[in-house]
């Protein structure tokens, strides 16, 4: 096993100066073992721990630095911050990606301080040419304008550029060439009801789950025991990482009986952080579901499915991404006839039924919607009635 590596400098020696490493920069420190070049030292060590190290180094060398290497210290940063309890990396930090390889092509040896309104215009007319829709481009260049935010925190980029980058509008609709989008909608009944016969017994489950009670397709792909307490008449979801989970928000929603019906045969002998929709007894459905209905001989390199996944060359995932949730979806509808569909129309169907039934004011209760500022009294009285209209559901 490779030897950690150390992430503050070391104080050296070159003639009679003192200097360290930081971010891909010699630091001049001053003359070598003097007290000035000690405390210039142990500055430049509590700015490495508070931050990064190439941030330090931008504000520390003389030349202006440059959009590429603003760039390189923003995702050193980014990819830190955009990750889950778990260690892994959300989606955010590969959309900084995206978004900031355009302006890095098109800008990465111009100095980061001469950056203004006029370069942002061209990377999100880059961004158009390369047919990313109206709302996807507004996105991308606010995450443009973050990264240049964040330098100004930093000191790598005057404070003044935020303002003139923050100066340019959004696209708005039907008033620019990039392409609009259709509003994503419901999918309808019949076509949700047509797809199940082709799904996996786990898969068919998990949109069941989602059409009886309304989560989003990350939080059945990720759901553990623990995130249901099971101790009163309803089951409340109550999952420890959520969308607002980083914004210090709880969240709790009650499930309705018949969603009950369809978890409690896939959390019997499941530990508490164990996932309890696995991609692997997807799999092996998948494969009983072919050779019950093959008549040809099995071939002997398919005749053991189930050898462990550490042999396989390509091992299966330990949980279903919402791509590949996506995807099991997709195939299952073609097979049946069924237009394209996706997970996350589940959840619009839930919603627009919900409200249609019970008012818009029950509706964010059970989808999960909840500001930051409801007092817990509130937020009580709001699950009260939320577990009333779950009981109404069946």
């Amino acid at each position: 096993m490779p030897r950690p590596k150390n992430v503050l400098p070391t104080y050296k020696r070159h003639k009679t100066e003192a200097r360290c490493w930081v971010g891909g920069h010699w630091l001049s420190l001053g003359p070598y073992d003097s007290p000035e070049s000690r405390a210039e030292f142990a500055r430049v060590c509590a700015e490495v721990a508070a931050g990064n190290a190439n941030a330090v180094a931008a504000r520390a060398t003389t030349k202006a630095i440059t959009v590429g290497e603003l760039i390189v210290a923003f995702k050193e940063y980014a990819e830190g911050y955009y990750i889950r309890p778990d260690g892994t990396q959300t989606g955010e930090a590969n959309e900084y990606g995206q978004a900031l390889r355009v302006a890095r092509e098109l800008y990465g040896h111009t100095p980061a301080k001469e950056f203004g309104p006029l370069a942002l215009k061209a990377v999100r007319q880059k961004m158009v040419e390369r047919g990313w829709c109206r709302v996807r481009v507004n996105r991308q260049v606010n995450r443009v304008r973050r990264c240049w935010k964040w330098g100004a925190s930093e000191e790598m980029v005057p404070g003044s550029l935020v303002a003139d980058l923050a100066a340019v509008a959004g696209l708005r609709k039907n008033r620019s060439v990039a392409p609009e989008t259709e509003p994503i909608g419901p999918v309808p009944d019949a076509h949700f009801r047509a797809t199940l016969p082709e799904l996996v017994p786990t898969v068919r489950a998990m949109v069941e789950l989602q059409r009886t009670a309304g989560l989003r397709p990350c939080e059945v792909t990720r759901l553990v025991p623990a995130d249901i307490d099971t101790s009163g008449e309803l089951w409340i979801f109550a999952p420890a990482e959520h969308k607002m989970s980083h914004l210090g928000r709880d969240k709790a929603i009650p499930l309705p009986p018949s969603a009950r019906t369809i978890l409690e045969p896939w959390l019997k002998g499941k530990a508490p952080d164990e996932i309890v929709f696995s991609p692997w007894a997807a799999r092996k459905e998948m494969y009983e579901r072919r050779r019950a209905k093959r008549k040809s001989k099995v071939q002997p390199s398919q005749a053991d499915r189930s050898k462990p996944e550490s042999a396989k060359t390509r091992p299966t995932r330990a949980k279903f991404t919402t791509q590949n949730y996506g995807s099991w979806i997709a195939r299952a509808a073609k097979r049946a006839g069924a237009p394209h569909w996706h997970p996350n129309q589940l959840r619009h169907l839930f919603a627009s039924e919900v409200r249609a039934r019970h008012g818009l004011e029950v509706a964010p209760i059970l989808l999960g919607h909840k500001r930051a500022d409801v007092t817990q009294v509130y937020a009580e009285k709001n699950l009260a009635a939320g577990m009333e209209v779950a009981k109404k559901m069946g």
